[in-house]
């Protein structure tokens, strides 16, 4: 078996892992990902027990039970940057023999199900409704750090690059699914179906402008009007190609779960973002139970 040097897996003085500060009893199979460490308290408080709460950096995390399932909820922070830490460090601590440094033989699967904001793209989304990302088209450069050719979406990728007119100076667009059995599983009348774009910044990655000029004035209006077959982009944020892609790399199972505070063709925003929010948490809490490992 292959040793895993120490410069590669770095642990900490207990064991645990580096950034995430986790040892691999502490982790459940079924994950709930949050970006605001915050979020982690408000998800927490419907649990019916507490095991532990561990927290270093932007990196909460909790574990107990809700409803009998055992279940870890651990805020990423924003953007691909941090998925990349998370997602390898939890797939370490179920998958990596941590003492010995050696890949396990017996493979565990995670169940990775992302709780996060977004904000629409298309004019006929509403404010405070749900989303699921069916696909993610990823705006960042992380998966080109992998061999992850053989997961993507390459005809749906090429018709973004030539409809957007995509710069050669920014990373090539990539395209993933998600797991298709979350997402038969959560899928509901309740919730819109769709097709994520994965921004690498939140201003001018996502068209927005303060002080700076961006460097493609039209590039929502051509997000909005992109059609590759039957889909159509329909919401921006900053983690799910990132999650779909590492987790279908590592033999994880994922999922990505929205909720649209903002339209960005009507320059609109949540009057309850909040109360929109939780609303989400107890609907993907409600199917999280069902869930069968």
């Amino acid at each position: 078996m292959m040793h895993i040097p120490s410069s590669e897996l770095i642990l900490n003085e207990d064991g645990s892992v580096y950034h995430l500060n986790l040892l691999p009893h502490q982790v459940a199979q079924t994950i709930i990902t949050v970006g605001d460490p915050d979020r982690v308290d408000t998800i927490a408080a419907y649990f019916d027990t507490i095991e532990f709460t561990v927290h270093k950096r932007e990196f909460k995390t909790t574990t107990g039970s809700y409803k009998g399932k055992r279940l870890t909820v651990i805020s990423t922070g924003i953007g691909t940057d941090n998925i990349d830490i998370v997602l390898n460090e939890l797939d370490a601590l179920v998958n990596i023999d941590l003492e010995h440094r050696h890949v396990k033989e017996d493979h565990t699967t995670l169940d990775i199900i992302r709780i996060g904001t977004s904000g629409a793209i298309q004019k006929d989304i509403p404010v405070d409704s749900f989303l699921i990302s069916a696909t993610a088209i990823g705006l960042d450069a992380l998966l080109h750090f992998y061999k992850g050719e053989h997961i993507q979406q390459k005809e749906f990728q090429e018709a973004f690059i030539n409809h957007m007119n995509w710069a050669k100076e920014k990373s090539e667009p990539y395209v993933i699914q998600a797991n298709q059995t979350l997402l038969e599983h959560f899928s509901s009348e309740e919730v819109i179906l769709g097709c994520t774009a994965t921004n690498i910044g939140f201003y001018a990655p996502q068209g927005r402008k303060l002080r700076l000029e961006t460097s493609d004035d039209g590039m929502n209006s051509k997000l909005e009007s992109f059609r590759f077959r039957e889909s159509i982009i329909t919401n921006l944020e900053m983690e799910t190609a990132g999650i779909y892609g590492l987790s279908a790399l590592m033999g994880h199972r994922a999922i990505s779960l929205n909720a649209i505070l903002a339209n960005r063709v009507l320059k609109t925003f949540s009057n309850s973002p909040a109360e929109t929010t939780k609303a989400l948490i107890e609907f993907a809490l409600d199917r999280i139970i069902t869930l069968e490992n």
